[in-house]
């Protein structure tokens, strides 16, 4: 007996060591995971600086060109819908055309339209200009969707078991180059004129694409066929969808109104909006690579991150205005205060959301492979976009009704919806689970083997 008990504890404290030991080799990267991350950061952070870069100055010049607000509006908001429309077909054949082809292509493709977008001032005004523009725009987005969804795929292939803690850190380089795109075209446009902002972006991401072939790693997949409408009918995945749509929506409606408050309301001077702007970028992109550690240390907690997050962003923007209905006297400091807890929020309802998609993928019998992330991403990147597509359009029109106020408050309405549907569905989930629990394991069953243990003894 004694030599037993000794030879469970040396066993024992064999299998620790060896645990221990493959959980410190696990927390270092790789040759292949340390490319994977710098391909990724470079992605994120041209295609963000890329897609911002159009804010200060764009407008302007395509007013001079004879497009209208709405037209201008329009050639804005065609980007997402054709990556909402290119991201589900190119993550559903993601493992057929290969991950790092797509990654590739699409930041080559984005790099020459970026070029392209810089001459678009040589085009004769009117119907021809604003073609051209839809047309280099929408190319973009086609370029932009196969790149991210490759590289949201590439990651959770590199960084299966830490995926959100990945996308998160990632989000830094995003929030960066939303950042920094703003007041580098306008110091480029107002030094060099129109063509040089486009051509000087175009070229570093050009000038990205040979290091990205040759560091980022090759996945091999084989190819099989996912059924995508088996996946985006799941009900789980049905509200983890709602949510990605309402955050993207509430994000976009700041887009073509909340300059326009902020210069009315507290009549700031124009070059003092996008200190503003500030405030939801860094708390988003600060708080987003914690909120990725917490999600993949502790899983259990995503579900409460999803809901949480949703009824804060919902509350935030009914405070944004804020609401007539508070009777509450709009102040520079609550809004910047608000913006900052609406970055926070944000972070909470979005980074679990790939993760839950995936862990919902795989209960539901999918296999695990390029294939199925390929479809996870392209779907994840296709709500985004159909958000960010809604979001300025219902914005926009509200903001026009009813005022800037009432129209945050009723923006909010998205993510509340979200968060009350997630909340309601865990909770359906865990009464079946304990539901279904008990009747595999009756009471009568327990008593009655212990009964017999008992005798036995």
């Amino acid at each position: 007996m004694e030599r037993s008990f000794w030879s469970f504890r040396e066993r024992k404290s064999y299998d620790d060591g060896v645990s221990e030991a493959a959980g410190e080799e696990s927390r270092r990267f790789t040759r292949d995971q340390l490319f994977t991350l710098i391909a990724a950061a470079s992605i994120n952070f041209s295609s963000m600086i890329c897609y911002s870069i159009l804010g200060p100055f764009f407008p302007s010049e395509a007013e001079k060109k004879g497009a209208s607000n709405t037209i201008v509006g329009l050639i804005f908001g065609c980007f997402a819908l054709f990556n909402f429309l290119t991201s589900l077909i190119l993550g559903n054949y993601l493992s057929l055309i290969g991950a790092k082809f797509m990654f590739v292509a699409g930041m080559f493709v984005s790099g020459c339209v970026t070029i392209l977008f810089g001459m678009l001032d040589k085009v004769p005004s009117g119907p021809m200009f604003i073609s051209f523009c839809f047309l280099v725009r929408a190319m973009d987005a086609i370029s932009f969707a196969a790149a991210i969804t490759a590289s949201f795929s590439i990651l959770a292939k590199a960084f299966p078991t830490n995926i959100a803690t990945v996308l998160g850190s990632l989000e830094i380089f995003s929030g960066l180059g939303l950042v920094l795109g703003p007041p580098l075209g306008g110091f480029l446009y107002q030094s060099f004129g129109y063509e040089i902002p486009f051509i000087t972006l175009g070229c570093v991401v050009l000038a990205l694409v040979p290091v990205n072939m040759c560091i980022l790693p090759k996945y091999d997949s084989t190819p099989r066929k996912e059924s995508f409408w088996k996946l985006i009918l799941l009900p789980k995945v049905l509200i983890l969808c709602l949510t990605v749509f309402s955050l993207s929506a509430c994000l976009g409606f700041l887009d073509p109104t909340m300059s326009l408050f902020i210069l009315k309301k507290f009549k700031l001077p124009a070059g003092y909006v996008g200190l503003v702007f500030l405030g939801l970028a860094l708390s988003y992109s600060l708080s987003s690579p914690l909120l990725g550690l917490l999600s993949d240390k502790l899983p259990y907690v995503r579900k409460w991150l999803l809901i949480f997050g949703d009824l804060m962003t919902a509350a935030c923007f009914f405070m944004l205005g804020p609401a007539p209905v508070l009777h509450i006297e709009s102040q520079l400091w609550i809004f910047v205060l608000v913006l900052v807890l609406i970055g926070f929020s944000l972070g909470m309802s979005a980074i679990p959301v790939f993760p839950e998609i995936l862990q919902c993928a795989y209960e539901n019998g999918f296999e695990e492979g390029l294939s199925l992330l390929g479809l996870v991403s392209g779907l994840f990147n296709a709500m985004w976009s159909l958000g960010a597509f809604v979001g300025p359009i219902l914005g926009g029109f509200l903001n026009e009704q009813l005022g800037f106020e009432w129209a945050a408050a009723i923006q909010g309405g998205w993510p509340l919806l979200s968060g009350l549907a997630t909340g309601i569905f865990y909770i359906i989930e865990a009464t079946r689970r304990s539901s279904s629990s008990s009747l595999q394991n009756p009471p009568g069953d327990n008593e009655e083997r212990t009964r017999l243990m008992g005798n036995e003894m």
